[in-house]
């Protein structure tokens, strides 16, 4: 039997592979004929398709035929045909309208001025591109999803870029207010203009007859060289008008749970389709359509329906955590309460909705953080495992094995709990790329992968298996069996690594813990040869990246001492460069706004003046805070400052699965903080106690007495230890404080280790810290000396040095001036 599809979308794409995955005895041919010029694409991906990503869907095999550029104009519903916009005529024995939907343009004045766009295909993209060439400014007409990608797609062709929403917040349709107005805060950090609440009421006319800018309704003007629209969508139902198939009184090709039409050989997926009166507009729910429908057809006793979707969402938005998931607005009147977390300081903004007696998750959203998101969906509609405040806080990492089966995992492909057990049971899969391989779970957004993980953990060990540690897809090793690879069989390079343990071109999990364990085996400068592809983005440039595109630079101040011939050069350094300047929790001064092309120039002059990098961006040693101890401090026992400058200069650029940072007490009085610290030592008369593996932040541990009265070396051997062990032993990304937790027998497994020498590596573990102490060198002032990696420093590729005066760069916040005012004497 023929089927035809009718569109070459995501919807349409999925339709296909399932029936072709199950359609073992070669029951349907299949005609799909799509108007774009190519086939189907990612479109969830589509502002990567400025930055050069390939965004094409794998091609069908077997009996597929696909027609591109040419539009279906009729339907013969009699005749079960199609005609084409070729004049072709293709017979069909089933057919699937796979149309999709256009953007909605209001009908304002000026819509069809030159220069107004609507963003919904490549063709679209490349249009805008082209068309912004040496303009400046450009606006967004609609403030939701596709409408703050498109934003940043414009401000990426280099325009000045705003959003025009007419609600009084962005994402209305996912986001309350408190989460609208958070993620707005974040969007106006990256230099992006917000209309919100603003009604559009006409586009204005240049001189040149094309658009020049916007006129909002309360009377003011936006310029705007592009305006692009992405204000929603509507149902592409032509066809199905036009052969008489009922459609929704505001669009959409009417069909029951099945996706069928009245017509009993017609059927429609994706966001032309009506189903239960909505109009689903994500890409889930639309797979979930195409799942349907091949059960359908390949089975006509098939009982598959579509009873509805999770609209869910969680997405990097320019950088932005954000998610929504359940019913986030729900209030009191329907028996829901709300528990809420702001920190405007972070830029987060977490709720979650909850029955009346806080029992029972009805839905949330998350801005700024969404680590949660997983676990949290998977609990919607179910009883909380804890108190509503501790599943904002982390309280969800054990969830897994407990989750009700018919909880769904995987949104985008509607994969439940019970699915995702049952294939591992019924396969025998034993890591994550086989679930995502045998359930297509995670294998869309990805967001769901981390909970996946924890039911294949989970699985595993109740089944009495050994569960894989292996670090990502690519590798079948742990971290921590990579770093001993790597140090046993002097491996050099990724690639060698992955063409030797390993499989594929890596990720963005394994590439960044490889750099990681290369730089910290002395493997040389992090941005020489293939190593400098393998860093994140801080490394990548030595400098911390901030959430309005500059950087921050922090130089190292040993032990917070400093002298005023230095602070003068910082200070001359902010001032010349016109960065915002703030003392750090760990005494340093960071200076922020310095863009790429600048960043060699302020290393050169700090540099210059005696300082090095702080390694503020790195995966790596942060600081070793001091209180002023014994040197000036009345209470003090012993000289807290030298001691700090001692740690710092010996573990500077030591570089470790996560960020160190250390303290050093002069007494008792513990004024430096030092039991909160990765490695922290307090005086005492008889020399130093040293605590291990505390941890600030938002979960804060205490750390734990170690060893007290330590002489100096006794103190910087067993340091040199600890940190040495953690580095060849903990996961990618752990903290001091989790890696300790998770260790087997705690403390004094690790003391015997260390101390005793338990397992006869501590000679290893000397001569691993003193090469590292022999080979550091500055990162920066390595970089300035070598014309090849200052290349990268660049900004704009057509200007390398000092961009072109005409362009503003806008300073996000001036520095704040202190006040001096009359002291009244009493």
């Amino acid at each position: 039997m023929h089927l035809v599809v009718v569109g070459h979308g995501p919807a349409s794409h999925r339709l296909v592979e399932a029936l072709r995955e199950r359609d073992a005895a070669g029951t349907w041919t299949v005609t799909v004929i799509g108007e774009e010029p190519r086939t189907a694409y990612d479109r969830v991906a589509l502002t990567t398709h400025l930055e050069g990503a390939d965004l094409a869907y794998p091609a069908h095999g077997g009996e597929v035929s696909v027609v591109t550029g040419e539009q279906v104009t009729a339907i013969d519903r009699a005749a079960r045909t199609v005609t084409t916009s070729a004049g072709r005529t293709v017979g069909y024995d089933a057919l699937v309208l796979a149309t999709g939907s256009a953007p909605f343009v209001p009908p304002v004045e000026g819509r069809d001025l030159p220069g107004v766009f609507v963003y919904r295909t490549i063709d679209d993209l490349d249009a805008i591109r082209e068309y912004a060439r040496g303009r400046e400014t450009g606006a967004v007409v609609g403030g939701g999803l596709l409408g703050l990608e498109a934003a940043r797609a414009i401000q990426g062709l280099g325009l000045r870029s705003g959003v025009v929403e007419v609600a009084p917040w962005l994402m209305p349709r996912q986001l309350d207010e408190g989460g609208g107005a958070m993620l707005r805060r974040h969007i106006e950090a990256l230099g992006m203009a917000v209309h919100a609440g603003e009604p559009m009421e006409r586009l204005e006319a240049g001189a040149d007859g094309a658009v020049a800018g916007i006129a909002l309704a309360g009377g003011r003007r936006i310029d705007a060289e592009v305006v692009v629209f992405s204000a929603g969508i509507r149902p592409r139902d032509e066809l199905a008008r036009g052969c008489g198939l009922p459609v929704g009184e505001r669009g959409g090709i009417v069909v029951d749970a099945s996706c069928r039409t009245e017509d009993p050989a017609i059927w429609a997926i994706g966001e032309c389709a009506l189903v239960g009166g909505t109009v689903y507009g994500l890409v889930g729910p639309c797979f979930s359509m195409a799942e349907v429908v091949a059960d359908r057809l390949l089975n006509p006793e098939s009982t598959a329906a579509f009873e509805g979707a999770d609209m869910s969402t969680k997405l990097k938005l320019m950088g932005v955590d954000v998610a929504s998931f359940g019913d986030p607005f729900a209030g009191p009147d329907q028996g829901a309460l709300g528990v809420t977390y702001t920190d405007p300081v972070a830029g987060v903004y977490k709720k979650l909705v909850v029955s009346d007696d806080a029992k029972t998750l009805l839905g949330g959203v998350l801005v700024g953080d969404a680590e949660s998101y997983g676990t949290l969906r998977a609990y919607v509609g179910g009883n909380l495992p804890g108190a509503p405040e501790q599943m904002l806080f982390g309280g969800t990492e054990a969830a897994g094995g407990d989750l009700p089966g018919a909880t769904v995992i995987c949104s985008c492909n509607n994969v439940t709990a019970e699915t995702i057990r049952g294939a591992i049971a019924a396969e025998s899969l034993t890591d994550v790329a086989a679930v995502k391989g045998c359930t297509k779970a995670g294998t869309s957004c990805g967001s769901c992968v981390p909970l996946v993980k924890r039911i294949l953990d989970a699985e595993l060990t109740a089944a009495g298996i050994e569960v894989s540690k292996a670090i990502c897809e690519h590798f079948d090793y742990s971290r921590a069996e990579l770093f001993d690879i790597i140090r046993g069989g002097r491996v050099t390079s990724f690639t060698q690594l992955v063409q030797e343990h390993g499989r594929g071109r890596g990720c963005d999990i394994c590439k960044p813990a490889v750099a990681s364990i290369l730089a910290s085996l002395g493997n040389g400068h992090i941005l020489e040869g293939e190593q400098a592809a393998l860093q994140d983005t801080n490394d990548h440039f030595l400098a911390n990246l901030q959430k309005n595109g500059t950087y921050s630079v922090v130089p190292r101040v040993p032990g917070g001492e400093i002298t005023p011939e230095k602070l003068i050069v910082i200070g001359e350094v902010a001032r010349d460069f016109g960065l915002y300047t703030k003392i750090t929790g760990g005494q340093r001064i960071d200076l922020f706004g310095a863009r790429v092309e600048q960043l060699p120039e302020i290393w050169k002059r700090l540099v210059d003046a005696g300082f090095e990098s702080g390694h503020a961006y790195g995966k790596a040693l942060r600081t070793v805070k001091s209180c002023v101890g014994s040197t000036w401090c009345r209470y003090g026992v012993q000289d807290s400052v030298a001691m700090a400058i001692r740690l710092e200069l010996r573990y500077r650029g030591l570089r470790a699965p996560h960020k160190l940072k250390s303290a050093v007490s002069g007494c008792a009085r513990e004024c430096a903080e030092a039991q909160s610290k990765d490695f922290g030592v307090i005086a005492t008369e008889n020399g130093w106690n040293l605590y291990l593996a505390g941890n600030g932040g938002m979960r804060p541990r205490h750390a734990d007495l170690f060893a007290s009265d330590l002489s100096d070396e006794e103190l910087i051997r067993t340091i040199d230890r600890f940190l040495m062990f953690y580095i060849r032993t903990a996961d990618r990304l752990q903290r001091t404080a989790s890696w300790l937790e998770a260790l087997d027998g705690g403390v004094d497994y690790l003391r015997e280790v260390i101390v005793d020498d338990r397992l006869g590596i501590c000679a290893e573990l000397d001569a691993a810290m003193e090469r590292h102490v022999a080979a550091y060198s500055d990162e920066w002032r390595d970089t300035l000396t070598d014309p090849d990696r200052l290349r990268r420093f660049v900004s704009f590729v057509n200007a390398p040095q000092t961009p072109d005066p005409s362009i503003e760069f806008e300073v996000e916040r001036e520095q704040i001036k202190p006040v001096l005012l009359p002291l009244e004497v009493k």
